[in-house]
């Protein structure tokens, strides 16, 4: 049964944007925070940001300024709005939630070309 489900990912130039959106489904219940990872091709997964149910945010240096993340709570959404895409920033991106235990979407590609 798959909890997280991403959107939005895709192929843009750079200093392009997305909005990356991730639903968790209706089973999952008392969502604390959720957030975004991403790997790229060789690396290792890294996290992006993270935002609580109160909405308290936090977003890694690499990416301050240029990506918010935003959640509705009612509908169980986490979104990362990305601006000024650079070609580093080319990943899969995966979502996260934290409830009783740790969910993980299936991951997006984001691809910035140069």
């Amino acid at each position: 049964q798959v909890q997280l489900v991403e959107s939005g990912g895709g192929l843009v130039q750079a200093g392009g944007s997305l909005r990356l959106s991730c639903a968790g489904s209706r089973s999952i219940f008392n969502i604390r925070a959720m957030g975004w990872f991403r790997q790229a091709p060789g690396k290792q997964r890294e996290w992006v940001a993270t935002i609580s149910s109160g909405g308290l945010t936090n977003v890694a240096d690499s990416v301050k300024g240029r990506f918010t993340i935003s959640r509705d709570n009612a509908k169980n959404t986490v979104y990362l709005q990305m601006n000024s895409l650079k070609p580093e920033d080319t990943a899969v991106y995966y979502c996260q939630a934290i409830a009783n235990i740790v969910y993980w979407g299936q991951g997006t590609q984001v691809t910035v070309s140069s």
